[in-house]
């Protein structure tokens, strides 16, 4: 059965998504130089950098909508964890194929990893048959 969200409680790592995974999306779309090591040159370089930052805009919709709207809820739940550990996970692997990164990625992978956990725990709470 279906619990009743709890409120911000089941919801605050989506907005935490949202606020850092935006102005991400536009950096990677827009400017990657600015917080990361690349130089970004030709067309099909910018062309990657800008799908990446759709997708990451497309993702914050969705989160967007779960947040203001219960019907998009689980849905947005699912989709933020997927995100969130696929990019977790990825970076452990690239630490342990390529080493450590820098400061930036390594807060990252924390980070992913901390809001991917909390959503499969929410996920958990509030849909737990």
């Amino acid at each position: 059965m279906i619990k009743t969200p709890n409120g911000l409680i089941t919801k605050i790592h989506l907005i935490i998504s949202i606020v850092i995974v935006i102005p991400v999306a536009l950096i990677y779309g827009f400017n990657p130089e600015l917080l990361f090591d690349v130089s970004v040159k030709t067309n099909d370089e910018h062309s990657v950098f800008k799908a990446i930052s759709g997708i990451y805009l497309g993702f914050s919709l969705l989160w967007i909508l779960g947040v203001f709207n219960s019907s998009y809820l689980k849905t947005a739940l699912i989709s933020n964890v997927i995100f969130m550990l696929g990019l977790g996970f990825g970076r452990c692997f690239s630490i342990v194929i390529d080493g450590f990164p820098g400061t930036f990625f390594l807060y990252g992978t924390i980070g992913e990893m901390i809001l991917g956990i909390y959503g499969l725990w929410v996920l958990n709470t509030i849909y737990s048959e």
